[in-house]
């Protein structure tokens, strides 16, 4: 499964009858008067890309005030979905697998989606655990869980260091550089892949470590599908190589776990391992990043400042995360949500960030970032498998106070507002984060 993230056409704002079934929908007025990219005139209520992504937060109040806790919503194409924005609703859906499941298959959509849809790398089934139920899914994910309790954190932060050191070097005598493509994406990169035990630096890692950041993140020119499959096949090598000569790494866990799974189980649930740990931290890395050098609270004395880089990295977690929406799931029969009539087979998209700022939950407007009951590692069977989110921390906190640490004065290129976020509703992360800096001596 690819998880590239080009700008799909989320449309909000929008509404299908759902007494008449979730293949007859009519547009509706609503917050956004617009079509997103290829999209037709005005008066559709279309919105997403850019627009969505620079306030968010205004986004999700606007749907809902207008349409409650559970909102009507098209996909790229004109494919009806609920998006979940309430917290108790999200936590509600997550908890209840007997109601709400992941297997696509059940999706009552099929018939009109076209075999190239935009969105087919999310909801195509795939036999990786992010697919799996019941009892498949709980020995997939506790092969993953238990792979992931044998890495050290004190090791991984230390090896997290070791990568920062040589990414910083690289680019601490030039006095400024672009952040996001020269250490935040490469260091959890290049951490994982390490975690999943192959070296850390070398030919074959980097084009592994090349090819993966295609996978999830092509840009112009790239061929993602292509590159998919070189990850599949080097992954597949990967594997091979670690039943011949287990070592202390995640993949040679998964080999020799009493589980008993299958070299193809095991790679599905690798590149599974390896997307949820790369982009969705690196984000962490840059959102957290960002705050610290825009945010007046922070801003004052960076590397010692008032408020300590975890906090930082928690707030993200609350108000900026990582992953704005997921989906999803699907309902196993019709049922009630949030006041609405979901039918069997209907698509929920789990709306992360609005959960996280729902007014239910921060009283008399405040959100405040105090504890971690946020929902930015959902909740539920289908959650972020612990201790994953841990390792993502060590990860995070890491390539955050060691950059801090190598240059103590550094600073936006350019203005706050000139920052932009990458055109997707899915994914918040900037597109490019400039700084500068005093020049180090090598």
């Amino acid at each position: 499964m690819t998880t590239s993230d080009p700008s799909y056409d989320f449309a909000v704002g929008t509404s299908f009858d759902p007494n008449a079934g979730p293949g007859a929908h009519a547009a509706a007025t609503g917050p956004a008067a617009a079509r997103g990219p290829g999209g037709g005139g005005g008066g559709g209520g279309r919105r997403g890309g850019g627009a969505g992504q620079q306030t968010p937060t205004e986004l999700y109040r606007s749907l809902r005030r207008e349409h409650g806790p559970v909102a009507p919503v098209l996909l790229d194409g004109d494919v009806p979905a609920w998006l979940v924005l309430g917290y108790s609703e999200l936590s509600y859906v997550t908890t209840h697998d007997e109601l709400f499941a992941r297997d696509s298959r059940r999706w009552n959509q099929w018939d009109s989606i076209p075999p190239d849809w935009p969105l087919m790398p999310f909801v195509g089934y795939q036999p990786s655990v992010l697919f799996t139920e019941g009892d498949e899914h709980r020995r997939r994910a506790g092969v993953i869980t238990e792979a992931l309790e044998g890495v050290d954190q004190f090791e991984l932060a230390r090896d997290c260091r070791r990568i920062a050191d040589r990414l910083i070097a690289g680019f601490s005598g030039s006095g400024r550089t672009e952040l996001m493509h020269s250490y935040v994406h490469a260091l959890p990169m290049r951490a994982v892949v390490q975690m999943c035990g192959m070296p850390v630096s070398g030919e074959d890692t980097q084009r592994l470590v090349d090819d993966l950041r295609i996978s999830l993140d092509a840009g112009e020119g790239d061929d993602p599908v292509a590159a998919y499959g070189r990850v599949g096949d080097r992954l597949r090598q990967l594997v091979t190589d670690k039943r011949a000569a287990p070592g202390p790494d995640v993949t040679s866990r998964m080999v020799t776990h009493e589980a008993g799974l299958t070299d193809e189980e095991i790679v599905q649930d690798l590149i599974s391992v390896i997307a949820a740990a790369q982009q969705p931290t690196a984000n962490w890395i840059c959102n957290a990043l960002r705050l610290l050098l825009t945010d007046e609270r922070f801003a004052v004395n960076v590397s010692g400042g008032r408020l300590s880089v975890g906090e930082a990295l928690n707030e993200v977690l609350w108000l900026d995360t990582p992953t704005q929406n997921f989906i999803g799931r699907w309902a196993v029969r019709d049922t009630q949500l949030g006041g609405r009539h979901i039918r069997a087979g209907d698509c929920l998209v789990l709306g992360l960030a609005a959960a996280n700022t729902d007014p239910e939950i921060w009283p008399e407007s405040y959100v405040g970032a105090e504890n971690s009951a946020h929902l930015s590692f959902s909740s539920g069977e289908h959650r972020c498998p612990y201790p994953a989110p841990l390792l993502a921390d060590v990860m995070a906190r890491t390539a955050v106070e060691t950059l801090l640490e190598h240059l103590p004065d550094l600073m936006l290129a350019v203005e706050p507002d000139e920052l932009s976020w990458r055109p997707s509703i899915w994914m918040r992360g900037l597109s490019e984060l400039p700084v500068q800096f005093s020049p180090v001596a090598q």
